[in-house]
């Protein structure tokens, strides 16, 4: 016997068209779909559900705050792929635009960004993590062929390549490449500490051609990958993360500068692994 989900009725018992569910209905299925990974953090499904109105069966456009100040229905395609939304770079973005650039430097193109290049070989140490960004255009949901990301983020313990102390002479933890077929830019790294006052993440530029990262070309999108924190959790155990423990105790997605107006939810990585042999963090970026 076929029943009727009592979440999609009226006020008389009606079922409620697929299409006139709205937002709230996407935002369900979104949090069924991620809830197992505990990708939320500090956001609960009840928060995010608030945030888009009160009532399942308006047929109204509901709008939802982005970090950039664009609402969600701005920033979503007709094909349905979202656009990641646009994020400060940062104080530490080694591309020029704050001090140092590095992206002019030779050896900054490359897969393998645990080690620095040049003058030192220094390699930072941490679980090992593999980024995989998939750049796609939202307006056709094809790959970006021919683009290129520029990744970096702190070690470990929170500090940062070219601006810490003590770290001014180092360059790991950055690097550009170029996307695959597939518009997969792929990068073996360690997972990033968490440093006081901001939640887990790693920062990313776009670039229409690894030529254009390296030669100051125009940025097609800056962002940042939010880390989920079940992951961070297990990570955090580990040795070598002991100041992060209590750091992310003291923050939350929903509290963070970033990703607080949405808690991140376009900017949430996928996890696979164990903190054991290491992570892939996986994200399709729609710009």
């Amino acid at each position: 016997m076929t029943t009727t989900d009592p979440r999609w009725t009226d006020a008389n018992g009606r079922e409620i068209d697929e299409e006139d569910r709205g937002l709230v209905y996407d935002v369900r299925t979104l949090v069924d779909r991620r809830r197992v990974l505990g990708l939320f953090g500090g956001v609960s499904a009840a928060a995010l559900l608030a945030a888009c109105g009160s009532s399942s069966g308006s047929t109204g456009a509901a709008s939802s705050s982005t970090s950039s100040g664009a609402s969600a229905s701005d920033s979503s395609s007709a094909g349905g792929l979202t656009e990641v939304p646009d994020e400060t770079a940062g104080p530490y973005p080694g591309d020029g635009s704050n001090g140092v650039n590095v992206l002019d430097d030779s050896g900054i193109v490359r897969k393998d960004i645990t080690s620095s290049f040049g003058s030192s070989t220094t390699r930072a140490e941490g679980v090992p993590l593999t980024v995989r960004l998939t750049v796609r255009d939202t307006a056709t949901g094809d790959a970006l062929t021919g683009a290129a990301v520029y990744l970096w983020h702190c070690t470990a313990d929170g500090n940062y390549s070219l601006y810490s102390q003590g770290f001014e002479n180092e360059n790991f933890l950055r690097g550009v490449q170029e996307v695959d077929a597939s518009g997969t830019a792929t990068f073996t790294t360690v997972f990033p500490g968490c440093y006081s006052g901001r939640w887990p993440h790693i920062h990313f530029e776009v670039y229409g051609s690894a030529d254009d990262a390296t030669t100051s070309g125009p940025i097609v999108k800056t962002s940042q990958i939010a880390l989920p924190a079940e992951t961070c959790s297990a990570v955090y155990a580990t040795t070598g993360y002991e100041a992060s423990v209590a750091n992310l105790a003291g923050t939350s997605l929903a509290a963070d500068n970033v990703f607080g107006e949405d808690g991140g939810i376009h900017q949430i990585a996928s996890m696979a692994g164990d903190a054991a042999s290491g992570y892939t963090a996986s994200l399709t970026i729609g710009v």
